[in-house]
């Protein structure tokens, strides 16, 4: 495995709680696959070119519709129903009520799940840190069924075991409460327990001010909001890859 990038020293743990969407499963591609099958037939008026500008929009979530779920303010068909009439008003599509919008989710999500998959690195190092003696479990803002599903369906379900999710407290990161929840689950205390995920605020620095060792997986590529100076300076350590994370915390089969 890659070396740990700098000279991050980190307190040893016991186990490692990973994000799971852009972290273990590759989320930002299967929205693709997903966006262009809207596109196709909603969006008719945008050309395949411009295909990165729908995944970006639809990642960016200005209005914070997914946000607001992850608070516990609204349900989920609200706010993917929501954030789906957002990007029909950015890209001239026809504004969607509830039968309309039940028509275009079938469309989007059964494009979205058939493109599930694992980052390539992903399954290699979950292997290697369970052969290290680590425990290893998932903490998401998503659905606990969704993503029980998504585990499985990238073929890391055997191995990681999904712990807390938005529905299990009624709320999600960046509360410390669901950083506490899920190690309890997975038999660890925090300050033991690393946390591994994407985004910058609700992983790695969320994780940390909850008292676990909180690691931020930088993949290359566009972020999905732009990451100020102070915020990546305020994270206890940083990777681009999976494949970093064995030697950040000193560990070998």
């Amino acid at each position: 495995m890659s070396a740990p990038r700098g000279a991050v020293s980190l307190p040893p743990v016991d186990g490692v709680l990973f994000d799971i969407d852009d972290t273990l499963v590759a989320t930002r591609e299967a929205f693709a696959h997903a966006l262009s099958l809207v596109a196709r037939q909603y969006l008719p008026d945008v050309p395949p070119e411009r295909a990165d500008e729908l995944v970006l929009a639809w990642r960016a979530d200005v209005n914070d519709q997914y946000g607001a779920y992850t608070r516990g303010e609204t349900t989920y068909r609200a706010q993917r129903m929501a954030r789906a009439n957002d990007l029909h008003a950015a890209f001239g599509g026809p504004v969607l009520d509830d039968d309309a919008y039940e028509a275009w989710d079938a469309v989007f999500d059964t494009g979205f799940r058939d493109a599930w998959v694992a980052h390539d690195d992903a399954s290699a190092v979950v292997d290697e840190l369970l052969a290290a003696g680590l425990v290893v479990g998932a903490l998401s803002n998503a659905a606990t069924a969704y993503q029980v599903a998504k585990l499985e369906r990238a073929g890391l379900g055997d191995r990681v075991p999904m712990l807390v999710g938005v529905d299990t407290l009624g709320f999600g990161k960046p509360d410390p409460r669901a950083f506490a929840e899920a190690c309890r689950r997975l038999g660890t205390e925090p300050a033991r327990t690393a946390y591994v995920g994407d985004d910058v605020v609700l992983d790695a620095i969320a994780s940390r001010d909850a008292g676990l060792v909180g690691i931020w997986l930088d993949r290359p590529g566009d972020r999905r909001i732009p990451v100020s100076h102070d915020q990546a300076a305020a994270v206890q350590a940083r990777i681009t890859s999976l494949d970093e994370l064995p030697g950040l915390l000193r560990i070998s089969a």
